[in-house]
């Protein structure tokens, strides 16, 4: 007597995780491995516009967002360094740019983590 015949199947290699997000432009954006053509500036300023600084932890009505930290930043490299080229000036503008999508996650609690955030954030 023969044994049955088995059905062979093929183990999948394990899927990479999938971490990606809708923007509001429409464009599907890959968190862990993005695309430069799925980054649009109008979602990087919506979701700035949107985070609060120091988790919100500020005086008056309204947090201190992102988006006015990086406009903050733009206007003192453009009254120290008025000389600067323009891609600098775009530089200081969007150092914090990461953060529209990964918000804006307190230096203590990055330190935490006990990962290369900064590596992760760029």
């Amino acid at each position: 007597m023969t044994p049955p015949k088995q059905k062979q199947t093929r183990r999948k290699a394990a899927a990479p995780p999938r971490a990606w997000q809708r923007m509001l432009s429409g464009r599907r954006l890959d968190l862990l491995d993005p695309s430069p053509l799925d980054v649009e500036i109008d979602d990087i300023a919506h979701g700035l516009a949107r985070v609060a600084r120091w988790n919100g932890q500020t005086k008056g009505d309204h947090a201190f967002t992102v988006a006015e930290h990086c406009v903050l930043v733009d206007d003192i490299c453009a009254r120290f360094r008025p000389g600067w080229p323009a891609k600098w000036r775009l530089a200081a503008l969007l150092h914090d740019a990461p953060e529209y999508v990964i918000g804006d996650m307190i230096s203590p609690f990055k330190a935490a983590l006990g990962i290369d955030y900064k590596a992760f954030e760029h």
